[in-house]
């Protein structure tokens, strides 16, 4: 079991950027025409992810001129030249299939707005200067 697994891990990507159901993702694909090989952007919302390994797949779901448009991606396939995360999504569930009878606005997923490490620091260093400082009393010795 150790050997198949140690060449599974030889043929996963490690450039792919996190992602979650929700987010919006522009996954650029390989596409053979003939003799000819050409790069084709897929951008829309990603509904759900399943698998782990190299057996793991991702769906993602787009409108294209009023029709929905699901493309499911192996995630370490070959063919797949990157993946962009264009913006996370705020949802509350795995698999957002309810999507698929939604349209226009209702259809949108709130985004999620994640601070980074630099501005956390930032804001704790701005919280600690507007504190007033507490001044120490001496204190008071006993005397017997």
């Amino acid at each position: 079991m150790k050997r198949i697994a140690q060449i599974e891990k030889s043929y996963m990507k490690d450039d792919l950027p996190d992602f979650n159901s929700g987010d919006t993702l522009r996954v650029h694909v390989k596409i053979k025409e003939g003799d000819k090989e050409r790069v084709q952007v897929f951008q829309g919302t990603v509904i759900g992810t399943r698998g782990s390994g190299t057996n793991s797949t991702f769906t993602v779901r787009k409108m294209s001129n009023g029709i929905g448009v699901e493309r499911v991606f192996p995630t370490h396939s070959p063919n797949i030249e990157k993946v962009e995360l264009i913006r996370s999504g705020r949802v509350r569930r795995a698999k957002l299939y309810y999507l698929r009878d939604l349209t226009g606005k209702s259809a949108r997923i709130k985004e999620k707005i994640v601070d980074t490490p630099k501005v956390v620091k930032e804001k704790k260093a701005d919280k600690a200067k507007k504190a007033p400082k507490a001044k120490a009393e001496p204190k008071a010795e006993k005397s017997e």
